[in-house]
């Protein structure tokens, strides 16, 4: 099985070599905002004089925003807008051209409705302070030596790793493996490349492939299993908020910038920037690397695994749990389970998001019209099953993949989004196939190779 997947490495440059890199971003930086200028100097001058009355026909001429329309632009005006482009790698002008004609193509589909989700804005200028520091090579010489201590990138030279690339080395010793691009970029103080390489993977099976668990994410718990196993939530934010009040203090005491008087920070105040930064990437990474581990063991362990399609966003407009349910991650959980499954010879589906999965029984089937937050135990008037909130969504998440296999892969489900579960009184609901009320299944079109499939609610 073919895939694109990335290999981060942490550097270790020197001095100079963090220049040159530095040279390099700021390469890019300038050739995204020179090619900018250009798309809206044209833009602007043809909606004035639209407001002249300017017919279409005797417009100033538009130009694509193709990224080779935008190559040639910048070739030909080089020599004038940098006479010093010959010192950087070709590379690092194309990682800034790429970004903006990237960015111009969103806003259009946007606007035109072919791209769905949050809004996109017209882009903007880069500033050079405000703006994470990255170059993007895929072309030139782009290798790990064999020491798998260093890496050779176009223009920058051989570069020390600070860990062994062994696991990179290994697939493209054997042939498993082809570099694709390689992109250097600044992530909380520290240096990182990034190798993009499509990897020839082995076909994988799962330890138990007949298994089936439900995931239910929460606050309290990061996530609980049908199986009755729960996963603490280590909190990597909470535990570090009384550090990062510390550094917010100190940064606050410091002269920061002001671009009102154009007033420069000072050295004290870059360097407490910096410490703050830090903190905040140490959490980062901690998350990321209790997110993995979990997700990694559920995949290699489980054949099917059933999780639900959560309202991210409308969750955190509680004030009072955004920043618990930012930190759990509920979002990258699912977005890890999507990709691995399809990896290790499993399958992920995802319930609808209004599926009641907390308000129902999983021993009747029966469902209640309303249930607090503060109910930590659900309680069935029906047949009597005390169970802990969290076990019973987990144990309804489990129970659909059944009913999916029971029906098959019919016509595409709808997601169920634009409306919500209808409220009522109890019923009591068989668990007999075809019967229960969210017995109407389908899947959707796997993405990019992964088995996910949306299980909706008939209505």
């Amino acid at each position: 099985m073919k895939t694109v997947q990335a290999y981060r490495f942490a550097l270790d440059l020197t001095p100079g070599q963090e220049r040159n890199v530095l040279a390099h971003a700021g390469a890019a930086r300038l050739a995204h905002n020179w090619a900018l200028a250009r798309v809206k100097a044209v833009m602007d001058q043809r909606a004035a004089e639209r407001t002249y009355g300017v017919t279409d026909e005797r417009l100033t001429p538009a130009f694509s925003w193709s990224l080779p329309t935008l190559r040639k632009m910048w070739n030909a005006a080089k020599a004038q807008v940098a006479p010093w482009w010959a010192e950087c790698s070709k590379e690092a002008f194309n990682t800034g051209l790429d970004a903006l004609a990237r960015a111009l193509k969103n806003w259009v589909d946007f606007r035109t409705g072919k791209r769905k989700g949050r809004p996109v804005g017209f882009p903007r200028f880069k500033s050079r302070r405000r703006v994470t520091p990255s170059v993007r090579f895929t072309t030139g010489a782009i290798r790990v030596e064999p020491d798998r201590m260093h890496v050779v990138l176009p223009r920058l030279g051989r570069l020390k790793l600070h860990e062994s690339a062994r696991k990179l080395a290994r697939r493209l010793d054997n042939g498993t493996a082809r570099t694709m691009s390689a992109t250097v970029r600044r992530d909380g103080g520290r240096w990182y490349v990034s190798f993009t390489v499509e990897v020839d993977r082995a076909e994988r099976v799962p330890a138990r492939p007949g298994s089936v668990v439900g995931v239910d994410v929460g606050i309290r718990h990061l996530a609980v299993l049908s199986t009755g196993e729960r996963v603490d939530n280590p909190r990597h934010l909470t535990a570090a908020q009384t550090r990062l009040r510390q550094l917010g203090r100190s940064l606050s005491r410091k002269i920061g910038p002001d671009r009102r008087i154009g007033q420069r920070p000072s050295k004290r105040w870059e360097r407490a920037a910096a410490r703050l930064g830090r903190a905040h990437a140490r959490v980062a990474a901690l998350r990321r690397d209790g997110l993995h581990k979990l997700t990694t063991r559920l995949t290699r362990e489980h054949g099917t695994i059933v999780v639900e399609d959560l309202n991210v966003p409308g969750m955190l407009a509680n004030r009072r749990l955004a920043r618990h349910i930012a930190d759990a991650g509920f979002a990258e959980i699912r977005r890890q389970l999507a990709y691995k499954t399809s990896w290790n010879g499993g399958r992920l589906l995802v319930a609808e998001r209004w599926y009641p999965s907390s308000k129902t029984c999983s021993g009747c089937g029966a469902v209640k019209a309303k249930l607090a937050l503060s109910e930590r135990e659900y309680h069935c008037e029906v047949c009597g099953l005390v169970m802990d909130r969290d076990r019973n969504a987990a144990a309804n998440l489990a129970a659909l993949a059944a009913e999916l296999d029971t029906a098959g892969s019919g016509p595409v489900a709808a997601r169920g989004a634009d409306r919500k579960t209808r409220l009522g009184g109890q019923v009591a609901v068989k668990r007999e196939p075809g019967t229960t009320p969210v017995g109407q299944t389908g899947t959707v079109p796997p993405q990019v190779g992964t088995t996910d499939h949306v299980l909706a609610k008939a209505h």
